[in-house]
């Protein structure tokens, strides 16, 4: 039977099939690490592993749909950058990096400023003083303020997010989005391919007609899973800016039976960083609505603001479309500056190379390193792996948390009750290469010390992931993380 199945035919294909993945794989692939691991995928499942390189893996079609997309984000940031809206902090940033002069002179502060030059020098992002901010810990408290904040809008209201569900919070921010749009107030919104409502045209309907406008970002790319547009951002008035890790749904709200009570991140600037966030903004409506209804750079989208001593901050983005993978560089500059502290949450830990011996190297030199993810993951792979990484990490001083109240969805660093990062990146190889992302970095002491105390009070609703947690796992427990651990470069 094996014989008569085993045919000279199918040998052959077999052959061809291997031959073209090999050398698409190796002509593409600049990573060895995500090389070999297509290589075993497609060695292991003949014909659907090359489908599944053409469909998740190829990076043909990034080269080719993001260099426009690269090139028009800098045109347009040169286009800002030579406007009024922003020059004395163009100006003084640009001063400062030519002439090498230290950002943060004060000593206590001194140990971050490669930190900012390399946010503004990799990242074009501003250093903001003016910014008030709140934080947020949970859905239903950023929703409250952020739908409070679109009912007073007066100019526009731009929103950029991953996820909308139609559901009771989805029909809820469109019908008051609806109510602004009919009173005059220019709304936008744009939404990921893979994260919009199936019956999106139907659910954004009555907006459209009140003159709001929607818009897909990559909708060609329907049939791919990767590069998706993880940004969550809202700004209102070019003064108002939220950003951080909650998209628009139920379960952000902790309302649903899987996930239950929902941890996670956002935060509310007042402040300069607002007009960053809707330059960043533009920037991807402009790419997305291919159809000529583009957003200038009129005075009203960045408004003046009154100077004041307020927290500092950069807002940061990156992903396919940028040159280096800035948010990942400054995660790892953070963690190599740490001198007492790192405190992670992530709900995906699949380090690349680089941050994962940083966090070795930091927790052996003294560092008090914590990692804290979701002790109920909700994909197959990244659990296992994540234990695979922190089996060694542990080894090494690593304290290794699993959040037990629900879901921990938070994403952020926070880097010797100094300084700290709030945003959409997780510690992984999606948000480091794949997707879009947008970070807030925020050096001052009270808000860090803030995210620290929430930190520490959720180390409460924790397990400990000790030597002994990862010496009395299963047989079965240390195959999964074997597997998952070589396929980590695809997750």
């Amino acid at each position: 039977m094996i014989q008569l199945l085993f045919t000279p035919t199918l040998a052959i294909f077999l052959i061809l099939n291997m031959l073209l993945a090999l050398s698409i794989i190796f002509l593409e692939r600049k990573d060895p690490s995500a090389t070999w691991a297509w290589l075993m995928v497609a060695l292991f499942l003949p014909f659907l592993g090359f489908v599944l390189y053409l469909w998740i893996g190829a990076e043909t079609k990034k080269r080719n749909a993001f260099i426009q997309k690269s090139r028009m984000d800098l045109d347009c940031f040169n286009a800002y950058a030579e406007t009024a809206f922003y020059a004395d902090n163009i100006r003084d940033t640009l001063d400062k990096y030519s002439d090498s002069e230290l950002i943060f002179s004060d000593s206590a502060w001194s140990n971050f400023n490669g930190l900012a030059f390399l946010n503004f020098a990799a990242g074009l992002g501003f250093l903001c003083h003016n910014n008030e901010v709140d934080i947020f810990h949970d859905g239903n408290s950023k929703f409250e303020r952020m739908f409070a904040d679109i009912e007073l809008a007066e100019e526009f209201i731009h929103l950029e997010y991953y996820i909308m569900r139609d559901d009771e919070l989805g029909r809820r921010l469109v019908a008051l989005l609806t109510r602004k749009a009919s009173e005059g107030v220019e709304v936008r919104f744009l939404i990921d391919c893979m994260g919009k409502p199936f019956k999106y045209k139907t659910m954004f309907a009555e907006l459209i007609k009140a003159s709001g406008e929607v818009c897909v970002f990559l909708p060609r790319y329907i049939v791919r899973l990767n590069y998706r547009n993880h940004r969550k951002i809202c700004v209102i008035d070019g003064k108002i800016g939220y950003i951080g890790g909650v998209n628009i749904g139920r379960e952000y709200l902790g309302n649903t039976t899987r996930y239950g009570n929902w941890r996670d991140a956002h935060i509310r600037i007042y402040g300069d960083c607002a007009k960053e966030l809707n330059l960043r903004f533009i920037m991807d409506w402009n790419y997305a609505w291919d159809n000529g209804k583009h957003i200038s750079l009129d005075s009203k989208y960045f408004p003046k603001i009154a100077d004041s001593d307020g927290v500092r901050m950069q807002i940061i983005s990156s992903g396919p479309d940028t040159r280096w993978p800035v948010i990942r560089d400054s995660y790892l500059k953070m963690i190599t500056a740490a001198k007492r502290s790192v405190y992670i949450q992530t709900p995906y830990f699949v380090p690349d190379d680089s941050i994962f011996e940083a966090l070795k190297i930091a927790a052996l030199s003294g560092v008090d390193v914590k990692i804290m993810i979701p002790a109920y993951p909700d994909h197959l792979f990244v659990f296992p792996a994540a234990l695979s990484y922190l089996d060694v990490l542990v080894s090494a001083g690593v304290s290794a948390y699993k959040y037990h109240a629900g879901f921990v969805h938070s994403k952020v660093m926070l880097i010797d009750g100094l300084v700290s990062s709030v945003g959409t990146a997780n510690i992984d190889i999606r948000s480091f290469k794949l997707n879009f992302e947008i970070n807030a970095f925020i050096y001052d002491e009270a808000k860090t010390s803030e995210l620290e105390q929430q930190f520490l009070r959720d180390i409460d609703e924790c397990v400990l992931m000790d030597k002994a947690f990862f010496e009395n796992r299963g047989r079965w427990s240390k195959v999964k993380e074997a597997v998952s651990r070589l396929l980590s470069p695809l997750l």
